[in-house]
């Protein structure tokens, strides 16, 4: 961080910020445009696009602007950016294509749409930021892949458990623990809840129901372990992960079995434990002499020690994910390689053939963590590929749906984008 505030302030200095693009200015976008518009040292929002134009007013409006102008240029796009002025693009790829842009956050919360733009700003050597865990979880590897050949940085953001948990794991490297597991807090875990159990709630919090429903049901949480993983190299112990309960995040140390966490360590999560929010990760050193400073300083016993992060804010702390990502080519999270985990696509009650799944946060089915190796194998359809497709037979409520069972969409980019993910990694091609 000190670099980066440092790095910061230079760019500030000499007058040359890093100019960042908005594609959707939902819940998140609009939190991060306020953000922007402060301004942070270094930094500046160059403009931002929503399918909805009033929405992009209306958050603009509430970081303090008025009388925003829309383009429909890159030609206007560019000459309103080195003027310092922000505008509302009417096309998501003016944004992409800009030369006076330096990033791309997608914050739509539409795959198939966020696809679209990701590859096109890649294309046109743009850094980008995720907000769409979905995205990344489902065909995180192949984008990799894609800015990888263009010399740019694709990343999930920092302040979002995965990124947490991701910037705590190099933490715990760095100093010469062995990080053994890494996951999420979680407070609520149904798989049967639906967006008419979360409406009450999702209304309260100005959320929708069914992003509201993608948390209780722990299809978020199995998405955000996923990137996790992704990122890591640490898989799951088994499928759905352990979960235990415990009343504080210190307890952690004890609860996984520690057979799997020194043989490739796991991600996984805690129900209930305080602080409630945040990160955790478990290192692991077996030293005398370091196990009896750890116990001094109230670290525990060892030789499993837990690191924990009390508190995530995307919002905010992907101002750091910006910095690095421009400044200095480190993404805060990257697929590694070979996708590690995949999330599955069960039943949320029994269907019947005929039936269309309605995705993530909806009435027929959640998502659940395993290992990709296993997904592959036993061909289950990844969760993020779930919505729109028609059911060929009967399921059973939790029972895991297969390609085999399903038809899926035509046409579709994010089919296209897995199917050569599978095939690049040497996976088991989807018939």
């Amino acid at each position: 961080m000190v670099i980066v505030d440092t790095a910061l302030e230079k760019r500030e200095k000499e007058g040359k910020p890093v100019r960042v693009a908005i594609i959707g200015t939902g819940y998140m976008g609009r939190a991060v445009a306020l953000q922007l518009l402060k301004p942070p040292v270094g930094m500046r929002l160059a403009g931002v696009y929503n399918r909805n134009v009033s929405r992009a007013e209306q958050a603009l409006r509430d970081a303090g602007l008025q009388n925003v102008r829309k383009v429909s240029t890159v030609e206007q796009l560019d000459e309103a950016i080195s003027r310092g002025e922000v505008t509302i693009a009417e096309d998501p790829m003016l944004l992409c294509d800009a030369s006076n842009v330096d990033l791309v956050i997608e914050a739509t919360s539409d795959m198939e749409f966020g696809a679209h733009v990701v590859l096109r700003a890649i294309e046109k050597g743009k850094h980008v930021v995720l907000f769409d865990a979905v995205l990344d979880a489902t065909v995180g590897p192949i984008l990799k892949c894609y800015a990888d050949r263009q010399n740019v940085v694709i990343t999930y953001t920092d302040g979002d458990e995965p990124g947490v948990a991701t910037d705590l794991y190099r933490f715990v490297k760095s100093i010469g623990y062995h990080p053994v597991a890494a996951g999420n807090l979680k407070g609520l875990l149904d798989p049967y809840r639906t967006p008419e159990t979360q409406k009450g709630f999702a209304e309260r919090v100005g959320q929708s129901a069914s992003m509201i429903t993608s948390f209780a049901d722990g299809t978020k949480l199995s998405v955000e372990c996923t990137i996790l993983a992704n990122s890591t190299g640490l898989r799951v112990g088994k499928r759905g992960m352990y979960g235990p309960k415990c009343a504080h995040v210190n307890e952690a140390a004890k609860l996984f079995p520690p057979e799997q966490m020194l043989n490739g360590g796991i991600v996984d999560f805690l129900l209930g434990a305080e602080p409630h929010t945040g990160a955790f990760v478990i290192g692991y050193n077996d030293n005398p002499i370091d196990k009896a400073y750890m116990n001094f300083f109230k670290m525990g016993d060892g030789p499993f020690y837990v690191f924990y992060t009390p508190y995530h804010l995307p919002q905010v702390q992907v101002l750091t994910t910006i910095a690095r990502a421009a400044l200095f080519h480190d993404p805060t999270t990257s697929p590694i390689g070979k996708p590690v985990c995949d999330v599955l696509t069960m039943a949320k009650r029994d269907l019947k053939a005929g039936e269309v799944l309605d995705g993530i946060g909806g009435f027929t089915c959640y998502g659940v963590i395993e290992n990709s190796d296993v997904a592959q194998s036993e061909r289950i359809l990844p969760m993020g590929l779930s919505e729109g497709c028609r059911l060929k037979r009967d399921i059973q409520r939790d029972q895991a749906i297969t390609y085999d069972d399903v038809e899926i969409p035509r046409g579709r980019l994010c089919d296209k984008l897995r199917a050569e993910q599978d095939q690049y990694f040497c996976a088991v091609v989807p018939a």
